[in-house]
C-alpha cells in the first residue's frame, strides 16, 4: 500500500522547518529584547542628559532673579515669581514637554503663622502635587544640588502619562523655602519607544518568514529525494521492480540515489532468481505428479487384480498384495495433494461454493472413516444444533478438511474418545475436534501447519499420513477467508478449530469456540 502525505507531526520538512523558526523565533526575540533595551536606555539618557542641562539653567535663572527681588515689595516679587513660573513652563529645548510644580516647605515656627506670607505654591495646567515621588522631595530636602527621578505624572482629569521629575530647594523672599520641580513629560519618547518596538516587531515578523521560506528552500533540496526513495519503496513492494531513482548532481544525496538504484537493481534480479526457481518448483512437482499417473495408473490396476486373486497365494505373498494396495493408495493420495499444494503455490486455487448442511458433511465424513456415531460404544460424539447448519462454501475442500482433522484425532487420540462440537452465529461457524491422545507440546504448534512435518515420525501409525493434510487444510481455510487454529498440550491431547464465514469470501468476525477447550464457558 503506497504510503499518503505524511501529516505535520510525521513531515521531516515540517518538522526541520517549525524547529528553525521555533529556535529562530526564540533567537530574534533575544535579540530584539536586548536592542530595545539598549535603545530604551539610550533615548532616556540622552532624554535625561538634556532634560538636566535644561533645568540646571532654569534653575539658576530662577536664583539669580530671586535673588535681584531679595528686599523688594511684596508686588515686586510675586511679580517675579510669575514670570519664572510663565518662563520655566514656555522655555527651554522640550518646550510643551515641560511642567512645573512649587510647593511650599513650612518649618514648625511658620506652622503658627499660615496666613502670614505669601504663598506661592503652584502646579501648571491641572497637575496633581501628590504625584511628585516622595523620595525625591526627601534627597532634595537634605541635599543643594538637583535631583531627579523617573516617576508617572497625573493630572487632575485623570490622565496618567510618564514623566522625569527634577528638584531643588530655593528660597523665595518675604515668603521662605519652596520645592521645585520640573516636570518633563516623556511622551515624545514613548512614541520614539512604540515606534522602535512596533519596528522591531515587523522586522522579528519578516525575518521569521525569511528563515522560513529558506529553511524550506533548503530542506527541500534534502526531503524530496527522500520522499522520492520512499516513493519507489512503495513502489517496490506492490511488485513493481523496474523503478529507479533520478539522477541529477554529483553530491551526497546522488551517491545515496546511486547506492540506492544499485540495490534496487540486485533486488530485482534476486527475486527475478528466485521467481523463476520457484517457478521451476512448480512446475516440476505439477508435471512430475502428472507424468506419474499413468504408471500409477497402471500400477493400480495391476495390484488390483493380484489383490483379486490373493486368496490363492501363498500367505506371505497374500500379504505383500495387501501392502501393495495399501501403498498404492497412499501413493495417490500423496499425488493428489502435491498436485493441490501447486495450485496454492501457483495461486490458481479456485473456490466453488455452494450451499450446505455442515452438520450432514461431518456426519458423512465419520461415517467414511468406519465410525458409526449412533452407536451406544462409538468413539466419536457429536455436539451440534438440532437444526441444520447451512453455509455456503466450497464443499470439496470443506469436505478434505474435517476429513483430514477427524482422521487425525483418530490416529493420535489412542482410542480415547473424541468430541467434535459445531457452533454457529449470525456471520461466522466453527467447529472443533477434540481427541485426548498424547497430546503436543508447544513447540509443535507452531510448526503443526509446516508441509510433510510430523510431531513424531518415528512412531507407526495405523492410518499413515504424508504431512500435507494439515497445510493443504489450512490453506483451504484461508482460501474462504477462514482459519485454522490448533492447541495441544503433552498427555491433555489436541484440539483443532475450523472457523469459516458463513458466505465464502466474508470476514470472520470472531471466533465463536476458543481454541482452548479448558477456556469454554461452561
Amino acid at each position: 500500500m503506497r504510503p499518503q502525505l505524511s501529516p505535520l507531526s510525521q513531515s521531516l520538512a515540517a518538522k526541520v522547518i517549525l524547529s528553525t523558526v521555533l529556535l529562530s523565533l526564540v533567537v530574534v526575540w533575544l535579540t530584539g529584547s536586548a536592542l530595545y533595551s539598549q535603545l530604551s536606555d539610550g533615548i532616556k539618557k540622552v532624554s535625561l542628559e538634556s532634560s538636566l542641562a535644561d533645568a540646571r539653567s532654569v534653575f539658576f535663572s530662577t536664583q539669580y532673579q530671586l535673588l535681584l527681588v531679595d528686599g523688594k515689595s511684596n508686588e515686586t516679587i510675586k511679580k517675579s515669581v510669575d514670570e519664572i513660573i510663565s518662563t520655566s513652563i514656555n522655555t527651554g529645548t522640550t518646550e510643551g514637554a515641560r511642567e512645573l510644580i512649587l510647593l511650599k516647605v513650612y518649618t514648625k515656627g511658620e506652622l503658627s503663622k499660615i496666613g502670614q506670607k505669601p504663598n506661592y505654591s503652584f502646579a501648571s495646567n491641572g497637575l496633581l502635587s501628590s504625584t511628585v515621588p516622595q523620595d525625591l522631595r526627601e534627597e532634595i530636602a537634605t541635599s543643594e544640588s538637583l535631583a531627579h527621578r523617573f516617576a508617572p505624572l497625573t493630572y487632575r482629569a485623570g490622565i496618567t502619562i510618564d514623566a522625569l521629575y527634577v528638584g531643588q530647594r530655593i528660597t523665595i523672599p518675604a515668603s521662605g523655602e519652596y520645592e521645585m520641580f520640573l516636570v518633563f513629560t516623556l511622551v515624545n519618547q514613548g512614541a520614539t519607544l512604540d515606534l522602535v518596538q512596533n519596528s522591531l516587531f515587523l522586522t522579528g515578523v519578516v525575518l521569521l518568514l525569511l528563515i522560513g521560506l529558506i529553511t524550506y528552500l533548503v530542506v527541500r533540496q534534502v526531503v524530496r529525494p527522500v520522499r522520492d526513495a520512499a516513493r519507489v519503496a512503495s513502489l517496490f513492494t506492490e511488485g513493481d521492480f523496474t523503478q529507479r531513482l533520478k539522477i541529477k548532481s554529483n553530491d551526497e544525496i546522488a551517491t545515496l540515489g546511486t547506492a540506492f538504484n544499485e540495490m534496487a537493481a540486485s533486488i530485482e534480479a534476486q527475486i527475478g532468481r528466485l521467481e523463476n526457481l520457484s517457478k521451476v518448483q512448480q512446475r516440476f512437482v505439477s508435471d512430475v505428479s502428472h507424468e506419474l499417473r499413468t504408471p500409477l495408473t497402471t500400477l493400480r490396476m495391476a495390484s488390483d487384480v493380484i489383490y483379486a486373486q490373493r486368496d490363492d497365494f501363498d500367505p506371505v505373498i497374500a500379504r505383500s498384495a495387501e501392502l501393495l494396495i495399501a501403498q498404492i493408495d497412499r501413493f495417490e493420495k500423496l499425488l493428489q495433494e502435491l498436485l493441490e499444494v501447486s495450485r496454492f503455490d501457483a495461486e490458481v486455487a479456485v473456490l466453488e461454493p455452494t450451499d450446505f448442511d455442515l452438520t450432514a458433511l461431518v456426519r458423512r465424513c465419520v461415517a467414511d472413516l468406519g465410525v458409526n456415531l449412533e452407536g451406544n460404544d462409538s468413539q466419536i460424539s457429536f455436539a451440534v444444533p438440532s437444526y441444520p447448519v447451512h453455509i455456503r462454501a466450497d464443499f470439496r475442500r470443506v469436505e478434505r478438511i474435517m476429513r483430514n482433522l477427524i482422521s487425525n484425532a483418530l490416529d493420535h487420540s489412542d482410542g480415547k474418545p473424541i468430541e467434535i462440537e459445531c457452533v454457529e452465529t449470525g456471520t461466522d461457524v466453527a467447529i472443533s475436534v477434540r481427541d485426548h491422545g498424547e497430546g503436543m507440546e508447544p513447540a509443535s504448534l507452531t510448526r503443526v501447519f509446516d508441509r510433510f512435518w510430523r510431531a513424531d515420525p518415528s512412531r507407526a501409525r495405523t492410518r499413515g499420513g504424508t504431512g500435507l493434510g494439515l497445510s493443504i487444510a489450512l490453506e483451504d481455510a484461508r482460501l474462504h477467508n477462514g482459519e485454522l487454529d490448533a492447541w495441544g498440550a503433552v498427555g491433555d491431547g489436541a484440539n483443532f478449530v475450523l472457523t469459516l464465514p458463513r458466505i465464502a469470501g466474508n470476514q470472520i468476525v470472531a471466533r465463536p469456540l476458543p481454541v482452548n477447550p479448558h477456556r469454554r464457558v461452561q
